[in-house]
């Protein structure tokens, strides 16, 4: 990483710190609202049950969200950039090939946890209206503020950023002062930070361990502190975390003491949160509450938007229709996932209605992606060379917190934490294989040295005889190297009505691991007849080859590198630009193939999983108008032991 980068990276500002509070703490700023309701449900309160409770959110906020996340893994940016496959992109040349998969479920089950996020949150603000109206059925409210939600992505959400960090900053600010007041009602709750009290609940409290499903919600959405460093920068997410933990420590103390003033009692149909708000602001916290789940929702709307991107650019998800509404950096829409996320949150908020029935599910995504996350962050800290033991100590640490966590979720599997898992599964089977399926196509396919097709193609452009198909013939290709070229090619421009053109364009796309990198390299096979370009591309640089390639060659005509100026006489005459052609292929699975059953099975669901795809030329951002698809078997396997019998008069 280069020394600007890191600057960006540490730099601290008033601005960039208004921008973490908004962007970055919308999902863990939001548990106050549900997670106390989780934690304690229909039980009877105890002293031993708020303050283990209390001392178990501390101490989860301490070493999961500051130590692991805040402190440990913000170290680890792939050139500025966080996140799962941003972790992944930065260890796999120093890993085995095994390691993708944790990346794939750590990504998986976070865009499982997009879809339950919404839904819970939202829900959890609307539900202080049962203050005033018990009988109120929440659920038309929801889904109308979700589907609102979803319908403005494809508009951009630019003007509604601005918004986030002013109003996430009076909505902390709020919170804190609330559970301030309470606290100093009840101060002695504050003994909770001894990590003791832990120990008794989890001993000594009937199924104590099982509540630690509910306190894992506090620590919920740590996962973007590093999906969004990119945007806001290591520094600033460091210190505008001091002021959020505070007010959300000064929330969850708030909520402690007014428990511990009604022992005995059960908390109730509303939340611990709403009961510590004076009658007289119940309204405006309703309001703001709400207003910071909408912020929450939209931040893991578009972390799962970004999340796509990055696996798309992977090889890991079928190539989608990426939208940029605004100049706002890094803001992309993906029609697609936008209408499947929004189809899945209505789905979950009708399915579960009320949020104390969606902490299973929520719970249990969250928790998966984070055990994900460690495994990587270990390779990661085995590859920048960390003491053995203190990398050993870090991973035991972690494994340890979050199994725990896991399996205190699992029990809830029955009551709906199913549903992340299934959501989690079919996420993590596309990805799986889409992956095998490109690997065992590329696998198959047949290259042929070039340098030998050099002076066909030489003779094929000065052979007048034949019909001129195009002034420049440009063809994407595979290859990393300009020594080869795959068969299919050479068969198209030489076999299948051989193809006339003045000059042969190959255009080979690499995505490099770091995000935003854009760069070519030329190489002149035949000069003014055949040019093998190669780009080099970030993973979070959408492949625009129509632009790319003709700011390239404008590049190179300035150098006098190549003559693009028509070679018509007449046209040549006026100086006009030759026209530009590109091909592409189509793949369909040849019926001759005799695959393995196995083989079969991961090639059939790849063409099936294909057809949610964009094609090539949409994909790689080509002009409709001068793009020719042509159809191409692919044959893996020829039948054996077929013997064909000729009869003869």
């Amino acid at each position: 990483m280069n020394s600007s980068t890191n600057s960006h990276l540490n730099k601290v500002s008033l601005s960039g710190l208004l921008i973490s509070i908004g962007i970055v703490f919308g999902d863990i700023g939001t548990s106050p609202l549900y997670t106390y309701k989780a934690i304690f449900g229909d039980r009877i309160l105890t002293e031993n049950l708020v303050l283990g409770s209390f001392s178990a959110v501390f101490w989860t906020l301490t070493f999961q969200t500051t130590l692991k996340y805040v402190i440990i893994t913000l170290n680890a940016d792939n050139n500025g950039e966080g996140g799962i496959f941003s972790l992944y992109t930065l260890i796999r040349r120093y890993t085995g090939k095994w390691m993708l998969y944790p990346a794939i479920i750590g990504g998986s089950f976070l865009l499982a946890d997009g879809i339950i996020t919404p839904p819970i949150s939202v829900s959890s603000a609307i539900e202080g209206l049962l203050i005033y109206y018990p009988n109120l059925d929440t659920v038309p409210i929801v889904l109308t503020i979700i589907v609102l939600l979803f319908v403005t992505q494809q508009f951009g959400t630019q003007w509604l950023g601005r918004l986030f960090g002013p109003i996430m900053v009076v909505w902390f600010t709020f919170i804190g002062i609330m559970g301030f007041l309470s606290l100093i009602q009840h101060p002695s709750v504050l003994r909770a930070l001894n990590p003791w009290h832990v120990v008794t609940l989890l001993r000594d409290y009937p199924g104590g361990f099982w509540l630690l499903g509910g306190v894992f919600l506090c620590t919920t959405g740590a996962e973007a502190l590093y999906s969004d460093m990119g945007h806001c920068g290591r520094g600033n997410i460091r210190i505008s975390w001091i002021f959020v933990k505070l007010m959300l420590l000064l929330s969850y103390a708030g909520q402690s003491a007014w428990l511990m003033q009604h022992l005995g009692k059960r908390l109730g149909p509303t939340s611990s949160f709403y009961e510590i708000v004076p009658p007289s602001i119940l309204v405006f916290a309703i309001g703001i509450a709400t207003l910071a789940t909408i912020i929450a929702s939209q931040a893991l709307i578009s972390g799962s938007f970004t999340l796509i991107g990055e696996a798309i650019r992977l090889h890991l998800w079928p190539r989608q229709r990426v939208i940029y509404p605004t100049d706002f950096r890094g803001q992309l829409y993906i029609p697609q996932i936008n209408w499947l996320l929004m189809a899945g949150c209505i789905g979950v908020v009708l399915h579960f209605r009320e949020s104390k029935n969606m902490e299973a599910a929520f719970g249990l995504a969250v928790t998966l992606t984070m055990l994900m996350s460690t495994v990587l962050m270990n390779a990661y800290l085995r590859s920048k060379r960390v003491h053995p033991l203190a990398t050993l100590a870090i991973t035991a640490l972690f494994l340890t917190i979050e199994t725990s966590f896991l399996i205190a979720n699992l029990i809830k599997f029955e009551e709906g934490g199913w549903i992340s898992i299934l959501l989690g599964l079919m996420l993590i089977t596309v990805m799986t294989l889409w992956h095998k399926g490109k690997q065992l196509k590329h696998s198959f396919v047949q290259f042929e040295p070039l340098p030998p097709f050099i002076d066909t193609l030489k003779e094929l452009s000065n052979d007048e005889t034949i019909p001129k198909y195009a002034t420049h013939l440009v063809y994407l290709t595979g290859s990393e190297t300009s020594a080869s070229i795959e068969s299919e090619t050479i068969e198209s421009i030489l076999y299948r009505t051989p193809k006339r053109a003045d000059v042969y364009w190959l255009l080979h796309v690499h995505v490099e691991d770091e995000p935003f990198t854009m760069r070519y390299k030329v190489e002149t096979l035949a000069d003014q007849d055949v040019y093998y370009i190669t780009f080099h591309l970030g993973f979070r640089i959408e492949p625009r080859l129509n632009l790319f390639f003709r700011l390239a060659v404008e590049d190179m005509v300035r150098g006098k590198e190549v003559e693009i100026t028509s070679r018509y006489q007449s046209l040549n005459q006026k100086n006009l630009t030759g026209d530009f052609r590109f091909v592409v292929f189509k793949n369909f699975l040849s019926y001759e193939n005799d695959l393995p059953l196995g083989q079969k099975i991961i090639m059939n669901s790849y063409f099936l999983i294909r057809r949610t795809a964009l094609h090539e030329n949409s994909a790689y951002g080509l002009d409709t108008s001068n793009v020719v698809v042509e159809d191409v078997p692919l044959l893996f396997s020829h039948p054996k032991n077929i013997r064909l019998t000729r009869d003869r008069d």
